[in-house]
């Protein structure tokens, strides 16, 4: 998606005859957005892909949501939640809005069909396990802090490989779009002219895992594909393998990003948010809180200001390391901060930062531009103790930092 890729076998131009070894036309389908206008790629297939064997409607995805109108802030231990369904069947919502919808996934069982999300773009982070996507645009390896980035209308099967002895179960963040909007990297880290990254951008195209062969599948009898639209899964059947494209080329397909080649900017005093900010859509960003050097002024505080997020709800998801800002955050936690109310270190934590140098923690931060509302789901995981964690405040007067090795920096 962020640049012009190809793979497989492909015509010398558009729409122009291509034929099979057999003498039939491949069948050319244009895979655009925003009316032609926005990102688009060409896909060249052994069958039409509009040849439907048949139908039906599986279930609802209307997300039911709960104390809409009470404001406070929220930690959600999410470690505790038990594996349940498949890659897809499997996403617990616990945060979303008309924009956004923030879930969570331990899966218990494989894939039996194929899946298409006609709805929105899907950000998947995995934060344990490895495994295989196989799409319609090819394969792509996924590993532990990897982004997935799958754009709207591609056709997947999400396989984990099996967790070794003693390693954690499977488990991934679910971001995805619910106002039609595409994940996208920020444009200012984009060049106008050529559409390349620029040198100030914290990651670029190396960066990027794009889809690999193998791609093609000539398999021929029934095969499921599940697409989520019209907040329903529908249950489509085809007579012939979905993964049938030989070859494509455009700016729009699927890819990953590890966490780990995020190039933290960092500065003399401490960064605003905005300097994390790995991806966006209308009305949300995502960003990436990584291990790096702390701010390099003498008298640095390295812990955040207090502060307050006027125009946006923040959701962080902990990943790993040392939060030593908060109180009982771990691997797992979400914390959500309202709009409208301050929020910032937990008391002892300023004066414990000061002379820290470095900081070992890894989260990944949604920030939304509408009120998040949270599920039943989150209210069952929910620390009702949280929005009180920040009430034996007391003055503290300067200690001694030689044991400050490390902050939280949230």
């Amino acid at each position: 998606m962020p640049y012009y890729t190809s793979l497989g076998q492909i015509p010398t131009k558009r729409h122009i005859q291509f034929r099979r070894p057999d003498g039939v036309l491949y069948s050319e389908e244009v895979f655009g957005t925003e009316g032609f206008v926005g990102p688009t790629s060409t896909l060249y297939h052994i069958h039409p892909p509009t040849q439907v064997a048949g139908w039906e409607t599986k279930y609802s995805t209307k997300t039911e949501y709960v104390e809409t109108e009470v404001m406070r802030m929220r930690h959600l231990k999410s470690m505790d939640m038990k594996p349940k369904g498949d890659p897809v069947t499997g996403r617990i919502v616990l945060l979303g809005n008309q924009d956004v919808e923030i879930s969570l996934c331990v899966p218990k069982e494989e894939m039996e069909y194929h899946y298409k999300n006609g709805s929105g773009d899907e950000c998947l982070f995995v934060h344990f396990g490895s495994g295989t996507l196989h799409t319609s645009m090819g394969t792509l390896e996924f590993h532990k802090k990897d982004y997935i980035i799958i754009p709207k209308g591609v056709i997947y099967k999400m396989v984990f490989n099996n967790p070794e002895d003693g390693d954690p179960p499977n488990r991934f963040l679910c971001i995805e779009t619910m106002n039609t909007s595409h994940i996208m990297p920020p444009p200012r880290y984009i060049s106008k002219k050529t559409s390349q990254f620029l040198e100030h951008a914290p990651y670029c195209e190396r960066d990027l895992r794009i889809p690999t062969l193998p791609m093609t599948c000539e398999d021929e009898g029934t095969f499921e594909v599940r697409i989520k639209a019209r907040n329903c899964v529908h249950s489509y059947n085809y007579d012939y393998h979905p993964l049938d494209v030989v070859g494509w080329d455009g700016c729009y397909y699927p890819y990953c990003f590890n966490i780990d080649d995020f190039s933290p900017i960092v500065g003399k005093h401490h960064m605003p948010p905005p300097t994390h900010q790995t991806f966006e859509a209308d009305n949300f960003v995502i960003c990436s809180f990584c291990p790096r050097v702390l701010d390099f002024h003498p008298e640095a505080v390295p812990v955040p200001y207090y502060h307050s997020n006027l125009d946006s709800d923040e959701v962080l998801y902990y990943v790993e390391g040392n939060y030593k800002a908060r109180r009982g955050i771990g691997s797992g936690s979400f914390s959500l901060h309202p709009q409208g109310i301050a929020h910032g270190p937990h008391p002892g934590t300023v004066e414990k930062s000061l002379g820290a140098t470095y900081t070992d923690e890894l989260a990944v931060m949604c920030d939304t531009f509408r009120p998040l509302h949270p599920t039943k789901a989150a209210l069952g995981i929910d620390d009702s103790d949280y929005p009180q964690s920040w009430a034996d405040w007391k003055p503290e007067k300067g200690s001694s930092t030689s044991d400050a090795d490390s902050a939280d920096t949230w």
